[in-house]
């Protein structure tokens, strides 16, 4: 699949970044997308001293105009978009009673308007190119429910019903898309946030251990999903749930 563009969402740190780092090993030219384009320099800096070719991008993927402006800069710099990753996420820990509707919709806004905004400004690429690939991030959390991350986790599974729409959709034009549901995953900024917050429901050896495999999950584990379903090796894959987190759910 080399030769590609791909844009990564959330892509300054964590599970972003690796799979930016991954999907420009295999061959393709990566727009590293966050906030601002400062916090992702890291993350371009590591591509391009491997030999690949990334464009750091900022915007807040909930604001369209925003978006709109990062793809064009990315379009100009490296072509037609084909290969999309829905990462960028934020979440809170409050309990359900005490939520207010800022709470409610400010994590959906970023979580679940973001992949409608980013895909819907991204898939005219792949219409016109009759090839692509949608890859969304959820949340295993939205599989078994948590307590005290009711927006997060209503955000998480209304990405993975976004998926089926867009695979349904979409297919006829040669265009997967397919939705990676994460355990805890070390070193990201959410989970080391979320596990320096009091209302963190469960500990975070205690969630390590939820097993069957027994340890917390890295980045490259992600990426490594990434990278096939961007691929044609999964080009008859579409609308599913592809659960990268040690057997948490089954």
């Amino acid at each position: 699949m080399t030769g590609k563009t791909a844009l990564v969402t959330g892509a300054a740190a964590g599970i972003g970044a690796g799979c930016a780092k991954r999907l420009a090993r295999d061959g393709n030219a990566v727009g590293v997308l966050d906030l601002d384009a400062a916090r992702c320099a890291a993350t371009v800096a590591d591509i391009v001293a491997a030999g690949g070719r990334a464009l750091a991008l900022g915007a807040d993927v909930s604001n369209r105009s925003e978006v709109g402006a990062a793809l064009a800069e990315l379009r100009q710099a490296f072509g037609p978009v084909t290969i999309l990753v829905n990462n960028a996420a934020i979440t809170n820990y409050v309990p359900f009673l005490e939520l207010t509707d800022e709470q409610w919709e400010s994590v959906l806004r970023v979580n679940l308007t973001g992949p409608f905004i980013v895909s819907q400004a991204v898939l005219p690429d792949m219409v016109a190119a009759q090839w692509g690939r949608i890859i969304n991030i959820s949340s295993s959390g939205a599989q078994s429910g948590a307590k005290c991350m009711a927006p997060y986790i209503s955000s998480k599974g209304g990405v993975i019903s976004l998926t089926r729409a867009l695979a349904v959709e979409f297919g006829p034009a040669g265009i997967t898309a397919n939705v990676i549901p994460p355990r805890f995953i070390t070193g990201t900024i959410m989970s080391e946030h979320s596990f320096a917050n009091q209302q963190q429901p469960v500990a975070r050896e205690a969630l390590a251990q939820a097993g069957p495999i027994c340890r917390e999950g890295r980045p490259d584990d992600i990426a490594g999903a990434v990278s096939w379903l961007a691929s044609d090796d999964a080009s008859y894959v579409t609308g599913q749930i592809i659960g990268v987190n040690g057997g948490r759910y089954i």
